[in-house]
């Protein structure tokens, strides 16, 4: 999937690089998946950021993540929603908490 193809209403899944520190003090590296929705990509060229969102434990959690980071390993698509807006804050805002449903088409390839 080419990085020029991501939209608002698209939930991804995101490969992310971790470092952590082991309980002996050693350095290791691991990838981590962040799936979400996307709900708006800012800015272009070399300084374009996505805002993904996800629900984990039924507490909304958001990442800005810079397109071109080495934080991250790859993005997949796993569906595509049919939606209207370029930045979707509706999703985020708690007093309109609008739960919308959206007309999904899913991903047929995954790499």
């Amino acid at each position: 999937m080419e990085l020029n193809e991501l939209k608002a209403g698209q939930t991804v899944r995101l490969h992310e690089r971790v470092k952590d520190v082991t309980s002996k003090g050693e350095e290791r590296e691991r990838v981590q998946v962040f799936e979400g929705i996307i709900l708006g990509v800012r800015g272009s060229g070399k300084s374009k950021t996505l805002t993904i969102r996800k629900m984990s434990e039924g507490v909304g959690v958001e990442k800005i993540y810079p397109i071109n980071s080495p934080v991250i390993a790859k993005i997949e698509l796993v569906k595509t929603a049919k939606v209207r807006r370029a930045k979707l804050t509706f999703l985020s805002d708690k007093k309109r908490q609008a739960k919308r449903k959206f007309k999904d088409t899913y991903a047929t390839e995954t790499k």
